[in-house]
């Protein structure tokens, strides 16, 4: 013998249950969406040919007094083997590890340390601007720097840009080019 059972009681519990839960599930996921998408405005990222300006471009890293920018190249996997810094008065720079430091007129690639170079990031923090006899006050300066990586070098140039605001991300990363699609550094006619 079976029970007759009264599902409408049930019913109008559960037409109100649907709703609330979809409605919560959707404030959680746009919750999510929306972190993921302030996470991802603070790294800023290009191919490996951009960076080296093989589309016709300097790329640009921004520095200013808030925070530090970093240039990493761990993406990449390459290796920063030697750094130049046109306009040093406005701008410090650090790395992660070793890098080669040469004084003087006759460089020797092969001195201890660079032999030794480890680095993958380089973090740039603008500062007050220091008196360097000789230096022309400019408002940005130009970052070269040498990677290599499987035995091959890269030469990158990054314009650097002097500011006082955030600059919106923290980390430029280099990438390696995507295999077999050229098309991202095509040379643009200018």
């Amino acid at each position: 013998m079976k029970k007759n059972t009264n599902l409408s009681g049930n019913t109008l519990n559960n037409s109100y249950f649907l709703p609330i839960a979809s409605l919560i599930f959707s404030v959680a996921i746009s919750l999510l969406a929306g972190r993921a998408v302030a996470n991802n405005a603070v790294l800023r990222s290009i191919f490996s040919c951009q960076a080296q300006g093989l589309g016709g471009l300097i790329p640009t890293i921004d520095v200013s007094y808030q925070q530090g920018t970093n240039l990493s190249f761990i993406p990449a996997g390459e290796v920063i083997k030697k750094v130049w810094l046109n306009d040093p008065s406005q701008v410090t720079m650090d790395f992660d590890g070793p890098v080669c430091m040469q004084f003087g007129s006759k460089p020797d690639n092969n001195a201890g340390d660079c032999k030794n170079s480890a680095a993958n990031v380089i973090q740039l923090r603008r500062i007050k601007k220091l008196d360097i006899p000789g230096l022309p006050t400019t408002s940005n300066t130009l970052l070269t720097v040498v990677t290599e990586a499987q035995g091959k070098n890269k030469l990158y140039t990054f314009r650097v840009m002097y500011g006082t605001d955030n600059p919106g991300y923290h980390t430029l990363a280099i990438f390696p080019d995507p295999s077999g699609k050229e098309a991202s550094c095509v040379r643009v006619s200018q």
